[in-house]
């Protein structure tokens, strides 16, 4: 449903900075600070986009560069101190698709990320509803709404979050550690337990029986995933054929502090000059 994101940033504050701007603008974001973890994660989640610093404090990003390589043909926009031209070709020649030094504006991340994803042909029609097992269940990207066997649901900023990392991949079974980490980031230190508890409360709210669970299925051992496939037809089509109308209420703004991270502002750096980010050493 969305395309998503690989962060690979050893400074938090930068890591949560570029996760707030690219989920303002739809995109699904993983993070970690870790060279060997983001190898792993490549592998296991499949981004659509990795953005990579190149200095991290376990694995150096070229290399992470190359086993990405050696793996997939996925996407890589490098971030870097380095200015140099010769390491500009070096990161160049390494794969990477983009090249960005810092300081850098993160709306020219979100921008030159977008740009990456629409030539690569995973930027999908914001504007559209999409519809899953046969109009069971409605989800509207962009204005964060959510329509269950006809019926509007409003849902919490996590269990949208967790919604709509289930119906990115419909099928592929998602781990509490990869829920946790969609919905709250890796520093989130609750309990992964907690992710249970959240997809009951999300049942209760689309499941036509939520003891007997048809959208969102439990895999013993391994997690959650989303159990109807996605329409051909559109969501008015499918809904109109089979399901009594009903409009979608939006998704509850209460919660929406709970997504983590602060709604950026329109200007390139925000409001506050902090927003352009600096490099941490000199190389």
């Amino acid at each position: 449903m969305t395309a998503s994101v690989l962060v690979v940033e050893d400074e938090r504050k930068i890591r949560e900075l570029l996760r707030s701007y690219l989920e303002h603008d739809g995109l699904t974001v993983i993070t970690t600070g870790s060279g060997a973890e983001a190898i792993q994660l490549a592998r296991d989640t499949a981004p659509d986009l990795i953005v990579l610093d190149l200095r991290l404090p376990d694995v150096a990003g070229e290399e992470v560069a190359r086993e990405v390589r050696a793996a997939a043909a996925t996407p890589i926009m490098m971030l870097t101190a380095k200015t140099d031209t010769t390491d500009r070709i070096r990161g160049l020649e390494l794969g990477a698709d983009d090249y960005v030094t810092k300081p850098f504006s993160p709306r020219e991340v979100v921008l030159r990320a977008r740009a990456i994803l629409r030539r690569a042909g995973t930027v999908p029609d914001q504007d559209a509803p999409v519809s899953y097992g046969s109009g069971q269940l409605i989800i509207d990207q962009a204005r964060r709404q959510v329509t269950a066997a006809g019926h509007p649901a409003t849902l919490t900023a996590t269990e949208w979050k967790l919604l709509a990392t289930l119906a990115s991949v419909p099928g592929r079974v998602y781990s509490r550690y990869e829920l946790v980490n969609r919905t709250r980031g890796y520093e989130y230190d609750g309990y992964e337990r907690t992710i249970d508890s959240h997809i009951r409360n999300l049942r209760r709210k689309i499941e036509t029986d939520p003891h007997a669970p048809a959208l969102i299925e439990t895999i013993t051992g391994a997690g959650y995933r989303l159990a109807v496939t996605r329409d051909h037809q559109s969501p008015a089509t499918t809904a109109a054929t089979r399901l009594p109308a009903a409009g979608p209420i939006t998704t509850s703004q209460a919660n929406q502090n709970a997504g983590g991270g602060p709604k950026p502002s329109s200007s390139p750096c925000g409001s506050d000059p902090s927003a352009q980010v600096r490099p941490r050493h000199p190389w």
